[in-house]
Order: structure tokens, then sequence, then C-alpha cells
């Protein structure tokens, strides 16, 4: 588990300086202001959660636990519809993306509750 997450951030974190230089540099002056602003949205909760992916990673190879899986899927599959559905809305225009935005972000939330749960379970040293 703990590999897996810390691959998944590593990944998450180039491919966050990967589009954070695309919409800076291929779409800046192509797409309307909101479209860049709802991009680097996108760009900025990516690259916080794969920190978060990273840490959660570090922190299951020392105590593995089922919370912290829960955790780590609820950063990916908030990575995936709050960053991809703001990404795609960026490029695209379709405002129906949009709904899935929110279900991202509740996904963040559950991950990042579970992470609390996790570390409150941990044993004092």
């Amino acid at each position: 588990m703990a590999r897996r997450f810390l691959l998944i951030g590593a990944l998450c974190g180039l491919f966050t300086v990967l589009l954070g230089a695309f919409g800076a540099h291929g779409l800046e002056g192509r797409l309307p202001e909101q479209n860049l602003i709802w991009w680097r949205k996108a760009v900025d909760y990516q690259g916080l959660h794969a920190l978060a992916l990273l840490a959660l990673g570090l922190l299951a190879r020392q105590h593995p636990a089922p919370t912290l899986r829960l955790a780590g899927w609820g950063f990916v599959t908030g990575i995936l519809l709050f960053s991809g559905s703001l990404y795609l809305l960026a490029l695209t225009g379709q405002h129906w993306l949009g709904m899935l935005t929110p279900f991202g972000g509740l996904a963040f939330i559950f991950g990042w509750c579970a992470l609390a749960l996790a570390v409150w379970r941990l044993p004092d040293d």
C-alpha cells in the first residue's frame, strides 16, 4: 500500500509541474481568463494532494492501517474528480463537468478525515 501511494504521489507531482507549465505557457492567450482560473485551481489542488499522498505513503511504511488506505484512495479520487473535471471544464467549456467537481471535493474531505483518524490512532512515542 505505501509504495503504491508513494508512486501515485510522485506521478501526480510530476503531472502537477507539467500541467502547470502547459497552462502557463501553452494556454495563456488561448483560453478565456475564467478557464485559466479553473486550470490553475486544478493544478493547485492536484499539487497539494500529491504532497499529501507522499506523506501518507511514508506514514504507511511505518504504520500500515486501513484508514490510511481509505485516505489515500480519497485523495486519488479527489484528484481525478476535482482536478480532472476542472481541467476538462477549462479546455472544453462544458459546464456540466462542473457537477463532478464537488464530488471530488467531498473525496478530498473524506481523505483528510480518514488521515486524521489514522493519525489519532497512532501509538504515542
